[in-house]
């Protein structure tokens, strides 16, 4: 049941919805339900959402909020995300309280993955 009044849902621009759908399922693990040729929603994965085709790509230089996944193996992840097709955009850095990368899927839009700091 949906929390009255809490983030719900978010939506992404994809200029090709093909090779987004691709890659999260690949990276991540993800599935989706298809509404039509120009939408593809994802539910189970923190926060549901969904991708509509568009020649648009959200950015963080752009104004964009940054959506970003924890993982409990960074590096491996990491890689998982570069075999996918994701485009590695800052490595792998320290921030107070742990560790992160950003990245592009195909689509070009951004997001982020962060992890614990090394002990």
């Amino acid at each position: 049941m949906p929390a009255h009044e809490k983030i719900n849902y978010v939506e992404y621009p994809s200029r090709d919805l093909s090779a987004t759908k691709k890659f999260f399922t690949q990276a991540f693990g993800w599935k989706f339900e298809d509404y039509g040729p120009e939408y593809a929603a994802f539910s189970g994965e923190g926060l549901d959402g969904g991708f509509y085709k568009a020649d648009l790509a959200a950015s963080t230089a752009n104004g964009s909020a940054l959506v970003v996944f924890y993982s409990m193996a960074l590096e491996d992840t990491l890689v998982k995300v570069a075999a996918a097709g994701g485009s590695i955009t800052k490595p792998i850095f320290d921030f107070p309280g742990g560790r992160r990368f950003h990245f592009t899927e195909p689509s070009g839009n951004e997001f982020a993955v962060w992890g614990d700091p090394i002990k």
